[in-house]
């Protein structure tokens, strides 16, 4: 697994730089903050080399937002910091419904993660029946993409089912 995060960080870095030479700053500061979930991976504190343009972002586009936060929940829920994976999937839940679409098939693989996310913190937490609502809405979301591409998407539907159970 170590070969493949540092080989998935060398090809992050050289998205980032293309992006960069292209003035492509929205998707270069989404790629940062995937790249830094890659670097906690690898067990590395660095950190990506932020520019001012995409720490401005973070502040004012709800679809940069809605990737950091994501990139946070991920972590945190990989780690098993169930502080840190609630507070971060409320936020990515706050700021989606105002995202317009830039990457489309990153919504197939949230709908995944997010569903995953929510039946894990609904065994953890008071408010279960909130996070299995949450859970199922992911679930219906994956199913129609299961829907237009089985061979890709069915497998993870299935994976909800069986976390819902």
């Amino acid at each position: 697994a170590g070969v493949n995060l540092q080989t998935t960080q060398e090809k992050c870095a050289k998205v980032i730089k293309f992006m960069e030479d292209k003035k492509l700053v929205i998707f270069m500061t989404q790629m940062q903050y995937i790249q830094h979930s890659v670097f906690k991976l690898i067990g590395t504190d660095e950190e990506p080399k932020f520019v001012s343009e995409g720490q401005n972002m973070l502040a004012t586009n709800n679809s940069v937002k809605t990737v950091y936060f994501y990139q946070k929940a991920f972590i945190n829920f990989t780690f098993r910091s169930y502080e840190g994976t609630k507070e971060n999937i409320g936020k990515y839940l706050a700021c989606i419904g105002n995202t317009w679409a830039n990457l489309l098939i990153n919504h197939a693989f949230h709908a995944f993660y997010i569903g995953l996310i929510s039946f894990w913190l609904a065994r953890k937490s008071k408010d279960g029946q909130h996070w299995i609502e949450r859970g199922k809405s992911s679930k219906l979301a994956l199913k129609k993409w299961a829907e237009s591409s089985s061979w890709t998407f069915e497998n993870k539907w299935f994976l909800l089912e069986a976390e819902e159970s």
